[in-house]
């Protein structure tokens, strides 16, 4: 069963019964807690709950939770926890990442459960680890007592988000269906998730209003061409699991014209809507915008002059402004400034918005971070003294929730490569699951000389630091001048841990450095399985140092070089991707190289018209080519226009990208969404063409988003739906990298992780081959490839 899930708080004093026996006599070490039971969903024979366990006692180092329904409920399917039920009695107990419960801390699951009729009984009693929860702390004998119990019950009429990873292995977010109706000749095209939790045998139902359109189940994909429609039908998708109808998904969003626009509000004149990420801000299955407004005088770090105010803004998909963040003038406006990352980092549910803040920042609510009257630029516009911030943010009402000293600082500006300011304000992020299981925030400083690297955790409300990779402490001197304009973040050791690819680098889970080939810094580069016939990932780079190579293709586990190309001086672009399905594996190519190369380094056909970004469009397992304000498909004989944005703009000079592309909606295929020409609404394209691939959401696994960011500059790794391998692109929760390449459910193939900007989930075991996941200088989602922002004047 899949519902919508949401979070709501319900203060609650319960005494405790275990397997219907009431508790009695000693309890264990200083006990206290309590327990906020709340039904968040229901329907005819099923609902939805959320459990919040709130620590009131000593630090808990593993727990069991214990409760007995009053009636006919019963457990069915459960996620953020491991659960054992005998008929009403059920008990639920922690996995890795929520085994830890501290004073004052809690820790939350949910389940879905089956009852007869419509009415819930909610529990009475609970107890922890053998203790009785009261709301209070307990003496140290106990004996039963009966109270009442007060619960939250909110009907939400459709089922949304899926549980998550039922094993428990990593934190990942729940979503809805996703369903979309695109314009397509005559027609609509209905799409929707396939998410990672829905069984293998899960077939779909499509109704148009309340009349179904299919006459058995839809098994083999997750679209519906519903000829002759109306442009306005508007639809649902029923999940049928077992010969079970399940409840009706939230209605469609109807793309009438091929495209949606979400109206978002200019900050004033002078302001051009710039790039954007995706969250689920909110927790009820679907994903918000979050935007970033450059003023039109904004420059590049080697441009002097003072800049406008950047401002950040939360919107829903329907275009309600949210919250409003303006940074205020001692963060300089550009692409190497901002890099904001969107993701859930505590595991509730919502997604956080975090990014570098500083004197005068004034969140969502209007609350001035430090000191609001301090001004630190100096006459050219450069802001190279006064106290910089990390700050998280709360991503429903944009409120900052825990604001640290940004790692690291900035020290001596000339120790970064120049005197003036230019290279000591390259900034990357990411985010990447350190420890396997939950999300840690990556932020970075420095590429062209010295290259930090900081690892944040967002726990309790409190962002704590993880660890701090740095190129000047001792031992670590050769990583110095190996950064790109982006970063990306995969498994690369196929330990269950994230690594972060730093450029000619890599710096292992645990922060210490793991393998560097020493050539360099550059812009672009792709992560993933992009050589299905080797073990392992494959990275594709490329240099713009005139005595390395061109470009490269290593492995990615070790960074020994399986083959390069001759040296070609500043070598701005390059990709690495599976664009042609007459060769096995992806096909890399850059700026500098006249060859399309298989993975073996040889060249196979003609070079593509553009090295930019790509996306999945046309249904196919090849990627297609993303460039500017349009689409091609690559052929050896030319490309073929597929797509032409309307009365839209792409961003950032030379770079050419659009604010986000990533599978946001809808099936496998991604949306793409550039801000309209006069930046009144953020145009947001789907493809109109039917698949035959059944592949999970994008965007529904481990690592990341997507999300999508700012960046410097792009890259990222990619997978292929037709051999289930990773072919690299960029794209992906603003993807510096990303890579993986997803097979239809039922293949057999092996399951991998792929991140992603926003929260991540695992795939099933049939669903991919391994996977990897990526990272960027902006947020976890955006294209792949690589656009240069604006021609450097100084290096």
């Amino acid at each position: 069963m899949n519902s919508r899930v949401r979070v709501v708080a319900a203060a609650t004093a319960i005494s405790a019964l275990t397997g219907g026996l009431a508790v009695a006599g000693v309890a264990s070490a200083a006990p206290g807690c309590k327990v906020d039971y709340t039904v968040q969903n229901k329907w005819q024979g099923g609902f939805t709950a959320n459990v919040t366990i709130t620590n009131l006692g000593d630090p808990v180092d593993g727990w069991r939770l214990g409760w007995t329904f009053p009636g006919t409920e019963r457990f069915a399917q459960g996620w953020n926890a491991t659960f054992d039920a005998s008929g009403a009695g059920v008990t639920a107990s922690n996995v890795d990442y929520n085994r830890q419960i501290a004073t004052g801390g809690t820790a939350s699951f949910g389940f879905n459960g089956t009852m007869s009729g419509t009415d819930v009984g909610t529990p009475s009693t609970f107890s922890l680890n053998g203790t009785a929860c009261t709301g209070g702390v307990d003496p140290t004998t106990t004996t039963t007592t009966t109270t009442t119990t007060t619960t939250t019950t909110t009907t939400d009429p459709g089922p949304g988000p899926e549980p998550g990873d039922p094993t428990g292995r990593k934190q990942v977010e729940r979503l809805d269906r996703g369903v979309i109706s695109v314009r397509s000749g005559s027609g609509n095209l209905v799409s929707w998730r396939l998410l990672a939790g829905d069984p293998q045998n899960a077939g779909f139902n499509v109704y148009r209003g309340g009349a179904k359109l299919n006459s058995s189940p839809i098994t083999a994909s997750t679209n519906y061409l519903d000829n002759g429609a109306a442009a306005d039908a508007s639809y649902t998708v029923r999940a049928v699991v077992n010969g079970a109808e399940q409840p009706a998904s939230p209605a469609s969003l109807a793309f009438g014209s091929g495209y949606r626009d979400v109206p978002i509000q200019s900050p004033g004149s002078g302001y051009v809507a710039n790039d954007a990420s995706v969250g689920d801000l909110d927790g009820d299955g679907d994903y918000e915008f979050v935007l970033k407004w450059d003023p039109t005088n904004a420059k590049d770090n080697s441009q002097s002059g003072v800049t406008g105010n950047v401002f950040i803004d939360a919107y829903t998909l329907q275009g309600t402004r949210l919250w409003r963040i303006d940074l205020g003038r001692n963060i300089r406006a550009g692409a190497h400034y901002t890099q904001f990352q969107v993701y859930d980092y505590d595991g509730d549910g919502k997604a956080e918005v975090a990014m570098k803040t500083a004197d005068g920042t004034r969140d969502g609510r209007g609350t001035v971070i430090g000191n609001g009257s301090a001004d630190h630029r100096n006459s050219g516009g450069y802001i190279l003294t006064g106290p910089e911030f990390l700050t998280m943010f709360n991503g429903q009402t944009g409120a900052a929730m825990s604001t640290v000293n940004y790692d690291p600082p900035r020290g001596n500006v000339s120790s970064w490569g120049d005197s003036y300011g230019n290279r000591v304000d390259r900034f990357l992020a990411g985010t990447a699951y350190l420890d396997g299981a939950r999300p840690s925030l990556i932020m970075a400083r420095g590429y062209y000389t010295r290259a930090v690297i900081a690892a944040w955790d967002f726990r309790n409300g409190t962002l704590t630091k993880r660890w701090t990779f740095d190129s000047n402490a001792s031992g670590n001197g050769t990583y110095a001048g190996q950064g790109n304009h982006s970063l990306t973040i995969g498994d690369v050791d196929a330990d269950g841990r994230d690594e972060i690819v730093y450029g000619a680098a890599t710096i292992d889970d645990n922060g210490r450095g793991l393998w560097n080939t020493r050539f360099g810094h550059g812009d672009a580069a792709h992560l993933g399985d992009l050589d299905p016939s080797r073990p392992g990932l494959e990275y594709y780079k490329v240099s713009e140092n005139s005595s390395q190579p061109g470009s490269w293709f290593a492995d990615a586990r070790t960074g020994q070089v399986l083959w390069r190309t001759e040296p070609a001086g500043d070598n701005g672009r390059g990709v690495s991707a599976d664009i042609y399905a007459g060769n096995p594996g992806a096909e890399s190519w850059s700026s500098a190289d006249s060859q399309l190369r298989n993975t073996r380094g040889t060249g196979v056909a003609r070079k593509p018209s553009s090295a930019n970004f790509l996306l999945w469009w046309d249904g196919d397992p090849s990627r297609e080519l993303l460039d500017g304000t349009h689409v091609d498909k690559y052929g050896t004989g030319g490309d073929t226009r597929l797509l032409t944005g309307s009365g839209v703009h792409s961003n950032n000079g030379t770079k050419s990208n659009p604010s986000l592309s990533g599978d946001i909606l809808g099936d496998w295929r991604e949306e793409v969404v550039w801000p309209t020409t006069d930046n009144r609404a953020l145009r947001v394209y789907s493809t109109p063409n039917q698949t035959d691939r059944r592949i999970p959401t994008l965007m529904g696994r481990t690592r990341p988003t997507t999300s999508r960011r700012t960046r410097a500059s792009t890259s990222g790794t990619a997978w292929s739906p037709r051999r289930g391998r990773t072919c690299t692109t960029p794209a992906d929760r603003i993807r510096a990298t990303r890579s993986r390449v997803p097979e239809p459910v039922g293949s057999g193939t092996r399951a991998g992780v792929l991140t992603v900007l926003a929260p991540l989930r695992r795939i099933p075991e049939s669903a991919f081959r391994p996977v990897t996941t990526r990272a960027s200088s902006g947020r976890p989602h955006q294209p792949a490839g690589h656009h240069r922002p604006r021609r450097e004047t100084s290096r």
